[in-house]
């Protein structure tokens, strides 16, 4: 055999290792706003594997279940209307979701095998089937910039927050309407169309002033509200629907509000201050100000608890933080002005 064959055999033999390399079955996805671009990131290694293009302006990102897709919403508060679409296994873009008249589209979950999506400019929230390429259920709020959006698993509570209004919308679902005068013949054979069916009912919760960034806890019994403008954190109580305490938090430019997955910590990113604020949530005390740069937006908690990426926008780099210590262990460059993070598992 001569050295091209013996070459190729190895080659061959190589080749399965190398594209696992390629793509892990956990990925990192980071956003890059001045680039365009997704960066797909080996967690272990901390190795960008990859940098798709998506659309202008782009915000947040999410995965979906199985790990194989991401969506990215295109912002520009409201001049854009599309969702970008990257094929995480091919690490390649996918046709765009044109959202029409939703402009403004931010925040970004996926449940129930759907994307679930805020419309700042529209004032609306909806709903993108990947399986039937459609849009199938679009919900107005009737608040101004309705900005981040959480959806349960059973799809039964909404909650978005809507930064120039000052409050959270908590849109729960209802039984679907009895047949009465207006309403003969009762709800139509199988349900109303769209992923959720039956009526819903908003619960309006007034916060405070630039309610951007939040969380629920991972009990499902609060949410905590990052109120950007007053510095102040407020806490609902889920089941009341009513703000049981405004914590003094001091943290003016609050963008983002991550809980840690057990429950007992709850992370704070400031575009307008150098630290990342660690706050107790059963104490409701601050724990440390972690010092990450001139500003910090999108935050991300690996699903064991070990590790937060957080998104130093002004300063073009994400921080890798080690939250058993607090301490910056890291810094990650995904391009300038990262901002969305996600998580993708390969199934």
């Amino acid at each position: 055999m001569n050295k091209l064959s013996v070459f190729l055999v190895l080659a061959s033999l190589l080749a399965p290792s190398l594209s696992a390399q390629k793509a892990p079955k956990e990925t990192l996805l980071a956003l890059s706003k001045r680039d365009h671009t997704l960066s797909i990131v080996d967690p272990g290694s901390l190795r960008v594997l990859a940098k798709v293009p998506v659309g202008n302006d782009p915000h947040e990102v999410v995965a979906s279940t199985d790990g194989r897709t991401a969506y990215v919403s295109n912002y520009g508060f409201g001049t854009y209307n599309t969702l970008a679409v990257i094929d995480l296994i091919e690490q390649k873009p996918l046709p765009q979701v044109e959202l029409g008249p939703l402009r403004g589209p931010h925040g970004l979950t996926f449940v129930g095998g759907r994307v679930w999506f805020t419309a700042e400019v529209a004032k609306a929230i909806g709903s993108y089937d990947p399986a039937t390429a459609k849009l199938d259920w679009i919900l107005g709020t009737g608040q101004n910039r309705t900005h981040m959006i959480f959806v349960s698993e059973d799809l039964k509570r909404i909650i978005t927050t809507n930064t120039v209004s000052a409050t959270v919308s908590i849109i729960e679902k209802t039984a679907a309407r009895a047949p009465g005068p207006n309403n003969p013949s009762g709800p139509p054979p199988g349900g109303p169309p769209g992923p959720p069916g039956g009526d819903w009912e908003e619960t309006v919760v007034h916060v405070g002033n630039g309610s951007e960034g939040f969380d629920v806890s991972p009990d499902g019994r609060e949410i905590w509200v990052g109120n950007a403008r007053d510095g102040t954190i407020s806490i609902i109580n889920v089941a009341t629907k009513n703000v049981t305490e405004t914590l003094a938090a001091n943290v003016r430019g609050a963008n983002r509000v991550k809980f840690t997955p057990d429950g007992a910590r709850v992370l704070v990113s400031s575009l307008g201050a150098p630290d990342l604020v660690v706050l107790d949530a059963s104490t409701r005390k601050e724990i440390k100000r972690i010092k990450l740069g001139r500003g910090s937006a999108g935050i991300l908690i690996q699903p064991d608890g070990v590790r937060a990426f957080v998104a130093c926008s002004p300063d073009n780099y994400v921080a890798v933080i080690d939250l058993k210590s607090l301490e910056v262990t890291g810094h990650l460059d995904v391009g300038p002005e990262p901002d969305g993070l996600a998580w993708a598992v390969t199934y």
